[in-house]
């Protein structure tokens, strides 16, 4: 028998070709445009995907503050931090939270779908969100990524 010298290509950190790609996410629900900007950054939307090394797209998002949710997820969806002191657990709706931090709706969705290691916290370092449709990244040249509802 003949051996064959196939091998399996594994992407590592110095060989991934990384770009930047812009996101509208105006009219869009979360969750969907969730799932589909954590890929981006894990690098699944190419054929070099590699689960352990982090070769990935650096991703802007524009206009956060125009998503939706389904339903009633307004007035029931709620987050949730600590201060570090007892008693100190802090609430705060989907609603104030548009109106205070729109950006951090996303962030927070793409943070769930990432995986919980430390390849994640590299990952989410790449993320940029901003509420509205300026953003101070023109000199790095953003390709436009569609993603449809």
């Amino acid at each position: 028998m003949e051996k064959l010298n196939q091998k399996s290509f594994l992407a590592s950190k110095d060989t991934a070709k990384r770009q930047w790609v812009i996101i509208d996410v105006e009219n869009q629900v979360v969750g969907r445009a969730a799932s589909k900007i954590a890929d981006i950054l894990r690098g699944k939307h190419r054929p070099t995907y590699t689960p352990h090394a982090d070769n990935g797209d650096f991703v802007i998002v524009i206009n956060a503050s125009k998503v939706h949710f389904t339903g009633k997820k307004w007035d029931d969806k709620f987050y949730y931090h600590h201060t570090g002191f007892p008693g100190g657990i802090k609430e705060i709706s989907a609603k104030k939270q548009l109106e205070k931090h729109p950006e951090k709706i996303l962030q927070d969705a793409v943070w769930g779908m990432l995986p919980k290691n430390t390849l994640s916290r590299q990952l989410v370092k790449k993320l940029r969100v901003y509420p509205g449709s300026e953003h101070p990244h023109t000199a790095q040249n953003p390709t436009v990524f569609n993603i449809e509802s």
